[in-house]
């Protein structure tokens, strides 16, 4: 058991968002392919799970992502008990998210910036 917390993103990393944002209440795409049992291994394995998205300060997100991921086979218990469903990011060991860019000590160009793609844009070819 590691104690340690994750924060995982929601929309891009669970949720695929394939639709895009229709709402903090309106979760309508299926989970990101191994999503679920990649959670419930986490969960198993004893990690703080903290699962953090913009739809988490909004009316009826927290919710929404609840139900989603009972929806999706997670156990309610589970859901309610050992995921954590901050309305504010928390400190965190590692933050899992799709729209982030890993700071390796040299900073991003303007350009990169600019071109930034998250990765479910690119792999299901809706690029602008």
């Amino acid at each position: 058991m590691t104690g340690k917390t994750l924060c995982i993103d929601f929309d891009g990393v669970l949720h695929s968002y394939t639709s895009g944002w229709k709402g903090a209440d309106v979760v309508s795409d299926d989970p990101v392919q191994g999503a679920i049992p990649w959670l419930n291994s986490l969960v198993d394995h004893g990690w703080d799970v903290a699962i953090y998205s913009s739809r988490s300060g909004e009316r009826g997100g927290v919710e929404a992502m609840k139900k989603w991921l009972i929806r999706q086979g997670m156990d309610p218990d589970r859901v309610a008990n050992r995921l954590r469903f901050p309305i504010e990011k928390p400190a965190a060991y590692l933050t899992i998210d799709d729209r982030a860019w890993r700071f390796q000590g040299t900073f991003p160009t303007q350009e990169e910036l600019e071109n930034f793609t998250p990765w479910h844009k690119r792999r299901y070819g809706m690029l602008p």
